[in-house]
């Protein structure tokens, strides 16, 4: 029997254990699912479930009541894939509704129990009765998520890749060059396949970074979404590496980028069956198909420079994405190019106290390196593969691929930067 209680705890424990528990979750499809709720208890981490991005593609509709309330809702109402419902019935009281229930509901709909009994006989009769799942309230928002994704999630599916997406707070702070030689460290040090897809459609330097000039890219899935297949995509893919491809920008501006929310949906999802590890290397815009791809990624780094307007930024992407990915960590942060001559900056410690988080890395100001590869058309661990940042670089790629932790720093005084912030408003 699938007992899934858990000991009241306080919200933010709740939070904590939730995003950690979804992280391996795969999405659950297309599907139409309605709950029938009889506490605020059950109903609200189902609400919180609805909003999760492994939800996105779910329809998920929240009614307060129970059996009663679904018997007469689908009197007249179509049902859905899943009802999950709600009960304090006792056993042989919850049997009788559902076999209401059945009169008014498709044979192929099915259905989770919610209930408040931990009886083995119940949950034996129910499952003879065609009940999918029973789980023992008080349950989590991770609960609800799993459980949906025990039904209509194949368990032989083949994994899906994870999806890497870079951001920076400002144009020119190097995110793109991050991203970059984030992936061909994956690719190389862990002999995992990897795929870089730049969707930067006018201004995208990843063939430039990687010395590439495909005939096709990106541009061509984009614009013809009907042809989008595994088959079709691994032509438009460019080798940069043995184990490293590109789905390349454009080299010209002879279209206009203009595109629906979803408009990367389906290339991210093929690309994720293709490969293990998906790098997306998001354009510093705010248009309705960046929110959608940096919230739905499986993890999102944000690339900032020591400056006010880029802690402003980030703190505006941080704050925005924790409302977009509320069962999931904050982003992951680079600061780069630390320590420009006679630059004024702010400190690292400043930078990062009003964002609530450490960063990953701290790349320092090093135009030598970072020129001779970008002339060259090569990556920074080609150019020195014992240079200190790109021991960073490397560590960060440890830690985006979950084999190592981030390491902890101390947090420090504000300063008067958030004062600052305040001010600015």
């Amino acid at each position: 029997m699938s007992n899934l209680a858990y000991e009241t705890s306080p919200e933010e424990t709740r939070v904590d254990t939730d995003t950690h528990s979804m992280s391996d979750l795969r999405p659950i499809p297309r599907i139409s699912i309605q709950a029938f709720c009889e506490t605020e208890s059950v109903a609200s981490p189902i609400e919180r479930a609805s909003e999760d991005r492994r939800m996105a593609k779910a329809h998920l509709k929240l009614h307060m009541g129970g059996a009663p309330t679904a018997i007469e809702f689908y009197q007249t109402a179509p049902t859905p894939n899943l009802i999950i419902l709600e009960s304090r019935q006792e056993p042989r009281e919850l049997l009788e509704s559902l076999g209401q229930l059945a009169e008014v509901c498709d044979p192929n709909t099915k259905v989770i129990i919610i209930g408040h009994y931990n009886d083995v006989w119940l949950y034996r009769e129910l499952v003879r009765s065609g009940v999918s799942e029973y789980v023992v309230a008080p349950i989590s928002m991770a609960d609800i998520v799993s459980v949906i994704a025990q039904i209509f999630v194949d368990p032989e599916a083949e994994p899906i890749g994870k999806a890497m997406a870079f951001i920076g707070a400002k144009g020119g702070v190097g995110s793109s060059t991050i991203a970059h030689n984030v992936a061909w460290e994956m690719s190389s040090l862990f002999q995992s396949e990897v795929v870089v897809a730049d969707l930067d459609l006018a201004f995208g330097t990843a063939n430039i970074n990687f010395d590439q000039d495909p005939a096709q890219g990106i541009a061509e899935a984009v614009f013809a979404p009907e042809r989008i297949d595994e088959v079709y995509l691994d032509r438009l893919l460019a080798q940069c590496a043995e184990h490293l491809s590109l789905l390349a920008a454009p080299s010209t501006l002879d279209r206009i980028y203009d595109f629906d929310a979803d408009a990367f949906a389906q290339i991210i999802d093929i690309a994720q069956r293709s490969a293990p590890l998906l790098v997306l290397d998001v354009p510093h815009l705010w248009s309705g198909w960046s929110r959608n791809v940096l919230a739905r990624a499986d993890d999102v780094i944000v690339t900032a420079t020591p400056e006010l307007a880029n802690l402003r930024n980030t703190k505006n992407i941080i704050d925005t994405l924790k409302k977009l990915r509320p069962n999931d960590p904050p982003p992951k942060l680079v600061i780069n190019q630390v320590g420009i001559p006679k630059r004024p900056e702010i400190s690292v410690a400043d930078f990062t106290e009003p964002l609530e988080i450490e960063p990953t890395a701290v790349i320092p100001f090093e135009p030598q390196l970072f020129g001779n590869a970008a002339n060259n058309g090569r990556m920074l661990g080609e150019m020195d593969a014992n240079h200190a940042i790109v021991g960073s670089v490397r560590e960060l790629a440890h830690v985006l691929t979950g084999r190592i932790e981030p390491k902890s720093k101390k947090k420090s005084s504000l300063g008067g930067i958030l004062g600052k912030l305040k001010r600015k408003k």
